[in-house]
């Protein structure tokens, strides 16, 4: 998959069949526009275009972005998108002027005049343009004047419930790993360094390698004792992690700590990516250290199990 910033050195390709939006999570609804997508390519042996944009428009939109959290930063969207097998990845940075464009406008010199789009690709509830006043009948009565086609995608739903990445952001705000992974199609994930803590976890048997997530936008789950994989240097190991405070030792600030089974080297310094299987339980306080080290024993075997 090739990627452009904002267009620059975008060459003409073979038939352009396009979609766009912010595709937060690259979803199974996501997945079958893209899976859409390709089908007309390929029938039109034609080359699939994905556009998107950065940062997410609610973030320069909304004056209290610092409350929001997404599932995706740019990379992990970027690595999902190439996995889904697309060829082309245009990202638009996206400003306050830029949201002032007419969906006309944006049309005409993005999608026509620059990308020359043949065929187009959006979802059952696509909006886009200034106050988001395009949708699919806006689009269907301009593809006659700017000569494109244009296909609606269904919404994709699992049990009755349509899937969007809404209803995946509240599913792990609430520890619904299970529900978050099935409309998502793959384990939720976080990543980031490992950083020093305060050997707590060693004193009891249990080292953890404390994490500082990269993206600052990234949506951690709700606070808890998870059963997870760990990813470190193409090698994928078993763990189980807590998020949370440690009320215990009266220690309440949050933390993100993972303890990797059968596991010694040092890693501190290092990047590790979190794979999300099921949560365990709460965080609780316990009435002495040996009875949360008796706790971890029965976490450990339960982790062990599912994964």
């Amino acid at each position: 998959m090739k990627t452009y910033v904002n267009l620059v050195n975008f060459p003409p390709i073979n038939n352009p069949v396009v979609t766009m939006g912010t595709f937060d999570g690259v979803h199974l609804g996501h997945q079958s526009i893209l899976k859409k997508l390709k089908g007309i390519a390929k029938e039109n042996n034609g080359e699939t275009v994905v556009v998107t944009f950065e940062p997410h428009p609610r973030i320069v939109l909304q004056h209290d972005h610092h409350k929001l959290r997404f599932l995706n930063s740019f990379e992990e969207k970027q690595n999902l998108l190439e996995r889904s097998g697309i060829d082309h990845l245009v990202l638009l940075t996206f400003t306050k002027d830029f949201s002032n464009m007419s969906s006309k406008e944006f049309i005409k010199t993005i999608l026509v005049d620059k990308i020359r789009t043949k065929s187009l690709v959006i979802g059952y509830d696509h909006h886009f343009g200034k106050d988001r006043l395009g949708d699919f009948d806006h689009l269907s009565n301009l593809c006659k004047e700017f000569d494109f086609s244009v296909a609606q995608v269904p919404a994709k739903e699992i049990n009755d419930i349509p899937i969007s990445s809404t209803k995946i952001r509240k599913a792990l705000s609430s520890g619904e790993i299970k529900k978050a992974n099935m409309f998502l199609g793959y384990q939720y994930s976080i990543s980031g360094r490992v950083i020093g803590g305060s050997k707590i976890g060693k004193t009891l048997g249990f080292p953890t390698a404390n994490i500082s997530v990269d993206y600052k936008y990234k949506l951690i789950p709700a606070t808890g004792v998870y059963a997870v994989y760990v990813e470190y240097k193409n090698k994928k190991l078993k763990g189980m992690l807590s998020i949370g405070s440690k009320p215990t030792f009266n220690e309440y600030n949050e933390y993100i700590e993972v303890h990797i089974f059968d596991f010694d080297e040092d890693i501190y310094s290092r990047n590790i990516t979190i794979c999300f299987n099921k949560r365990l339980r709460d965080i609780v306080k316990f009435k002495s250290a040996e009875a949360l080290r008796q706790q971890l024993f029965t976490d450990m075997k339960r982790s062990k199990e599912l994964l």
